[in-house]
């Protein structure tokens, strides 16, 4: 068991997606789950799922789990159990190779799915039951001729729910973009309304949004940077305004960023950076969005794939794949400034945590 700084009387289910893989040089085993009751993480069992499943999301009702297998081409369903366990449901077909994200729309009628190599965006029904239908609607990503694409690493919904940005990589054949659809609720239908190139060989990553949804921030995991955009939620058109270094001026080593974090007073920013093994630390200014450097700061361990804030808390949890650990982090409410909290939960190849409350 390891003690936290949640709120008093907060109870909720932590679900990690792990990699288990050879081909992924993994340990994992499937889905971790842990109750997280009063300060304390306490393991509650592993789901053996079918593999990879590196990234989930949990419809709105909290009551059902939905897992991407990454290297594969399906999605799964599960039931969440009173005791926070998970029953299989069923799976589905992701339109792509490689699914490495998946998100709930604001309806909770739709679930939306990202592949890498299969450069498509797809939205599939969620059944009465709580299963995901077959998907309604897909769309291609280009690539720069008839037989490549673009790379799909996420689909994340601003603010309003009504536009969904889909960030893609070139990786030489593709195109390093922000692509901005328009979302249907009632048929999952997706329209493109804008597109936005980034830097070549920048290689696009994730996105966040901030809660005025104003402003969207996107690491740039080639690119070792985060650039900053302004967004009008009436048009769905972004325009970069800044972009800032992941790494230390004085690091010439390679670097992978990964994971970006807003704070919960939406103060600070944070970027992962795999192969330096840090997190980069940003001030917000509140009356512009730009971001300046605080620092940097160690992950406490290797390859930090994923990292998010936990709910109800100022801490910052880093999923470190290679060294099978979640390793917790304080925001220091004056300078931004992470301090490492001397705890770590163990678990195999994590690649994604998500957060349900009970």
């Amino acid at each position: 068991m390891v003690e936290s700084s949640l709120k008093r009387g907060v109870s909720m289910f932590a679900y990690i997606g792990c990699r288990t893989t050879r081909e992924r040089n993994a340990r994992g085993k499937g889905i971790s789950i842990f109750d997280v009751t009063d300060n304390v993480w306490r393991y509650i069992s592993t789901v053996h799922t079918k593999a990879n499943p590196s990234y989930l999301a949990i419809d709105r009702t909290g009551h059902y789990l939905y897992a991407v297998h990454g290297d594969f081409n399906f999605i799964t369903s599960f039931a969440i159990q009173a005791d926070g366990n998970l029953q299989y449901m069923s799976e589905v077909n992701a339109t792509g190779n490689n699914p490495v994200y998946i998100t709930i729309n604001k309806s909770n009628t739709f679930a939306f799915v990202a592949t890498l190599q299969g450069g498509t965006v797809a939205s599939f029904p969620i059944k009465p039951d709580g299963s995901l239908g077959e998907a309604a609607s897909v769309q291609h990503l280009p690539g720069q001729d008839a037989a490549n694409v673009s790379f799909a690493h996420q689909c994340e919904f601003d603010r309003s729910g009504n536009f969904l940005f889909v960030p893609t990589q070139a990786r030489h054949v593709g195109y390093e973009r922000i692509w901005v659809f328009a979302v249907c609720h009632k048929t999952g239908a997706l329209t493109l309304v804008d597109s936005v190139q980034s830097r070549c060989y920048s290689e696009p990553r994730h996105v966040a949004v901030s809660a005025d949804n104003r402003r969207v921030y996107l690491v740039n995991e080639k690119g070792n940077s985060v650039t900053y955009y302004e967004f009008c939620e009436n048009t769905g058109r972004l325009t970069p305004v800044q972009i800032v270094s992941s790494l230390p001026e004085t690091y010439t080593g390679e670097g992978q960023a990964s994971a970006i974090i807003l704070d919960r007073r939406e103060e600070f920013l944070y970027a992962t950076n795999r192969l330096h093994d840090s997190i980069a630390m940003y001030r917000i200014n509140k009356d512009t969005g730009f971001l300046t450097s605080v620092g940097w700061v160690p992950v406490m361990g290797q390859t930090p794939r994923f990292g998010s804030r936990v709910p109800e808390s100022d801490e910052i949890v880093v999923a470190n794949e290679d060294s099978d650990t979640l390793q917790f982090f304080k925001v220091q409410e004056e300078s931004g400034y992470l301090t490492f909290l001397d705890k770590t939960v163990h678990t195999e190849s994590p690649t994604c945590i998500v957060f349900n409350k009970t």
